[in-house]
């Protein structure tokens, strides 16, 4: 079992919002209503009059703070930044403009209602995209020359913003001491020390005087990779007052102001032989970054564009991206973080083809697989595919599915009037690469400490780290103390992102347990305590979908009949978890395929700001998802492992377009973009009978 489950499942779980410090004041902030103009003043006289206000906060009082530095893949890194708290310009609907502090939540809340911005109303903006990308990517590649009587498809697919919804809101308890000067910040964090090192370089003090620490964090999903503005605010204001504070949004401000993920226009082109052979993709990919950006903002892009042309063998590719800011929300990584819409656009193409050739789906996939023989594989774009087996991954999904049956059961329903469709869809899992840290200490009463530096929102670490331990040294889990996500406890690290984790992380503890092993068997005497690094390149997994979806006819309701899912991601500590994590990226990509959708207006408003307008799954919307694995090992780490956090995102929606896409019948020239509602089904359905 679980070990973090009995606490969780009795109630005992501690949360941001669970904590409290003596004497602690509250922030509430006021943001802004529009999505764009200059600030010509902001009034806060009355209210710092109403009772229990402490002091307010203005982008005057913060005016030479920036937003950390984000990642280097943006060459001009050092050139862009973006306030704290702007006092000059509005970017986006929610801005904070200022941070009540008082004496309660309420007391704050009531006092922010008092505030009066004055703006220069000539400036506002309709929020539309910023004309110059901040960030472009290139890969061009020419193996051979095309043959003649070369066939193409296109595709253009528009892919709405999506938000992550975690279960805890953004939050955030900062404490200070007053006699040593340092901090003691409390927050959910997928990136507790790197955070760490924000915090310190906005509040000037010493790196060795800020402790981040989590508890329980309710769901991350990248959400929770980077530092929002609210949480630096809190903790400038906890060092001006010299008292702990606060906040925890609101589900509202969640929807308004935290990050999106998602948001992107796919357009490609695919060339293939009359055989069905590839040999030429062009690809441009553009993506809304919003109005600041995150840590790792770009990151989507570069996924997207690097991944293809996925599983497949093509010789000539031209592959282009754009980001650019807008006047919304911020986009940074989500669960699959550029993933799914590679395979995406990929799959849709493959499908086009497939159907101009006259060819089975599947038979044409097979037909251009790479081959286990090949790797590991050197893809067009200079990436390095380690290891799979992706024609028995594929074979074994239409094995599964019962492929050839269910085609024959298809004809029959539409010769009695159904619409039904079959969507294919394989794909490919970059697993991150880098470092990551962890420590271990075997104490003279045999038990064992254990840290890493990758913590844990929910994916059950403590477990797996635990087994991976125990299994090294060979004893009882039950020895094994861990602890995550707290600086002040073991080496600092990158971080649970990008599937990396186990692959990494729990490489590092191999490490580390094999050294502690070493030296006890020297006869050195405990206490041993042993801390290192792993670094590592990147691990692919893979994995293919299949799923069989039902169109009512009449109200062009969807229904997921069936689906099946066979993945790979290399040796598995613990079975019951990867299933865990593949049934919830499956539920998440079935809520970016048939539902989810960010909505802003004209003007820069939020439409779809609370759960009454953004619909996410329910219980009875999942099907029963077979899963089935295969396990090649990676050649890249020491355990063999492979990433699975975000399969279930990456394959599920490509799949369930393809079926959609089969049941309407749609031509090769025909696109759908997401979300599969049943409005827009159904008014392909009647264009589909005008056809007829």
């Amino acid at each position: 079992m679980r070990r973090e489950d009995h606490h969780l499942v009795l109630g005992l779980g501690q949360f941001i919002d669970d904590l409290h410090a003596p004497d602690c004041y509250h922030a509430f902030f006021y943001r802004s209503q529009i999505s764009a103009a200059f600030i010509e003043d902001i009034k806060i006289d009355a209210a710092l009059k109403m009772p229990g206000v402490i002091d307010i906060f203005t982008g005057h009082d913060l005016s030479d703070l920036c937003l950390p530095k984000f990642n280097d893949l943006i060459e001009s890194n050092q050139k862009i930044t973006f306030p704290v708290m702007s006092a000059k310009e509005i970017t986006h609907v929610g801005q904070p403009l200022a941070v009540v502090i008082a004496r309660s939540y309420f007391e704050a809340q009531d006092a922010s209602e008092m505030i009066e911005v004055v703006i220069d109303g000539s400036s506002i903006s309709n929020g539309d995209e910023l004309n110059d990308p901040i960030f472009s990517i290139h890969f061009k590649k020419k193996k051979s020359e095309c043959e003649a009587n070369q066939s193409e498809v296109s595709s253009t697919i528009k892919m709405p913003r999506v938000i992550a919804l975690t279960l805890e809101p953004r939050s955030i308890l900062s404490r200070i001491d007053i006699e040593s000067g340092s901090f003691h910040i409390s927050l959910g964090s997928q990136t507790p020390s790197r955070a760490q090192v924000d915090f310190s370089n906005l509040l000037n003090v010493p790196i060795d005087n800020v402790r981040v620490s989590m508890q329980n964090v309710g769901g991350a999903f990248g959400f929770k990779s980077s530092l929002y503005p609210e949480e630096l605010i809190v903790a400038w204001a906890t060092k001006r007052l010299q008292r702990s504070i606060k906040w925890v949004s609101s589900r509202s401000e969640d929807f308004l102001t935290g990050m999106h993920g998602r948001g992107s226009t796919l357009k490609g082109k695919l060339n293939f032989s009359k055989e069905g052979l590839l040999s030429g993709l062009y690809a441009d990919v553009h993506c809304d970054l919003g109005a600041w950006l995150p840590f790792s903002a770009v990151v989507p892009l570069r996924n997207a564009t690097r991944i293809l042309p996925g599983p497949y063998r093509v010789s000539n590719i031209d592959i282009s991206g754009q980001a650019y800011l807008s006047h919304a929300a911020p986009v940074n990584i989500y669960r699959g973080a550029g993933r799914p819409e590679a395979a995406i656009l990929m799959e849709t193409l493959m499908d086009k083809a497939a159907k101009l050739c006259n060819s089975d789906v599947v038979d044409f996939r097979l037909k251009n697989l790479i081959a286990k023989s090949e790797m590991p594989f050197k893809t067009p774009t200079g990436e390095t595919l380690d290891s799979g087996d992706y024609l028995k991954v594929l074979l074994k999904a239409r094995e599964l599915f019962d492929y050839d049956n269910e085609r024959e059961l298809q004809a029959v329903r539409r010769r009695e009037n159904e619409c039904v469709g079959i969507g294919v869809a394989f794909y490919i899992e970059p697993c991150g690469m880098g470092w990551e840290s962890a420590a271990i200490e075997l104490r003279s009463d045999h038990t064992i400490q254990l840290y890493c530096g990758s913590p844990d929102q929910g994916q059950a670490h403590e477990t797996t780290f635990a087994n991976i331990a125990a299994k090294e040294l060979q004893c009882n889990p039950s020895l094994i103390t861990v602890k995550l996500g707290d600086t002040d406890f073991g080496p600092p690290g990158l971080g649970a992102l990008a599937s990396r984790s186990t692959s990494i992380g729990g490489s590092a503890i191999v490490k580390v347990c094999r050294e502690a092993i070493r030296r006890k068997n020297n006869g050195e005497p405990l206490p041993i305590f042993v801390s290192d690094t792993f670094h590592s390149e990147e691990a692919w997994s893979c994995g293919c979908v299949m799923s069989r979806l039902a169109i009512d006819a009449d109200t062009g309701i969807p229904s997921i009949e069936k689906m099946v899912f066979v993945d790979d991601a290399g040796v598995q500590i613990d079975p019951e978890l990867v299933k865990d994590q593949l049934i919830g990226g499956c539920v998440q990509g079935i809520g970016q395929a048939m539902m989810e959708r960010i909505v802003y207006d004209e003007n820069g408003q939020l439409l779809t700001g609370s759960l009454m307008d953004y619909a996410i799954p329910r219980a009875d919307d999942i099907p029963y998802i077979q899963l089935h694995s295969e396990h090649t090992p990676s050649p890249n780490n020491l355990l063999g492992a492979k990433g699975v956090g975000e399969a279930g995102c990456i394959g599920v929606p490509a799949s369930l377009l393809n079926a959609a896409r089969d049941a309407l019948r749609l031509e090769a020239d025909e696109d759908i973009d997401f979300p599969l509602t049943s409005e827009k089904l159904w008014k392909l359905l009647m264009k589909m009978k005008r056809k007829e």
